[in-house]
């Protein structure tokens, strides 16, 4: 199994002397091979939350949990993919992909075939020999994209993956990222500030407040998704008119308002 347990989690940053609790009792269960995307104001918590589940910082208090065992360091479980592409600028494609298979100390015959199958599903043919200053922003994110899944973690962590990318490439990209996923499922938790992103990739949106570090809704979308085949619809285009899409979108945007609000009468009184 490899769902993702955050139980009564909590992270506490000082600085000069102040105290800021970024996460405050969280409690949330990412269930095996779903697709949950995290959505909230800036300094909400969102990328301290997946920082948490990859490893790469500790909670003050509580314990993140990935299947049964504690997370206490990063892990090849867990592939992390970031807003910038942290793609190795003197390495090809292919050797990009292949470079964490090489570190597992995969056989060759089998790097290279893993390799050829993840630069084909993710279209990047043609490209192998390509440096990445000579690919375009949405191409790096394909190659990040194909090295994390080349090395079949059971969880995929997402840090607003596309947030650097023009609009249509962002749209091309989120298509090719469900596509994906119907074709080798993973747990996936995915950080956005987009909501019609939110709402186009995952089963479940979890909506978390302005600085209080907490979740204030889990609105799970895959129900009336399945019931409107919406999976099978691949262009968002063909998603963005659907009633229960405009629902969703309507209602994780007035959560995120009311977080405006509630700060900015904070702020007045």
């Amino acid at each position: 199994m490899s769902d993702i347990h955050f139980e009564d989690v909590g992270r506490v940053f000082t600085r000069n002397g102040q105290s800021n609790a970024v996460l405050d009792h969280i409690d949330l269960h990412v269930r095996d091979q779903q697709f949950v995307a995290v959505v909230g104001p800036s300094g909400c918590g969102k990328t301290t939350l997946m920082r948490l589940a990859a490893g790469l910082d500790a909670p003050t208090s509580g314990r993140v949990r990935v299947g049964n065992v504690e997370v206490r360091e990063p892990g090849p479980d867990r592939a992390v993919v970031f807003q910038q592409f942290a793609l190795f600028p003197w390495k090809t494609v292919s050797e990009n992909i292949e470079f964490g298979l090489r570190c597992k100390g995969m056989e060759q015959a089998q790097r290279a075939e893993r390799v050829e199958h993840f630069i084909r599903l993710m279209s990047l043919q043609g490209r192998e020999d390509a440096y990445p200053h000579q690919l375009s922003g949405g191409m790096q994110q394909r190659v990040a994209i194909a090295r994390s899944y080349a090395l079949e973690p059971d969880v995929l962590l997402m840090d607003e993956p596309f947030g650097a990318l023009d609009a249509q490439t962002r749209t091309v990209m989120q298509e090719e990222l469900l596509r994906l996923c119907a074709i080798s499922p993973r747990t996936v938790m995915f950080i956005t500030h987009a909501v019609e992103e939110a709402v186009y990739l995952a089963d479940r949106v979890i909506v978390m407040s302005r600085g209080g570090g907490a979740i204030v809704a889990d609105i799970d979308v895959a129900t009336t998704r399945k019931a409107e085949r919406w999976g099978e619809r691949e262009r968002i285009e063909d998603v963005m008119d659907l009633p229960s899409f405009v629902e969703f979108r309507s209602r994780v945007w007035k959560l995120l308002r009311e977080q405006d609000f509630q700060t900015i009468a904070t702020e007045m009184a």
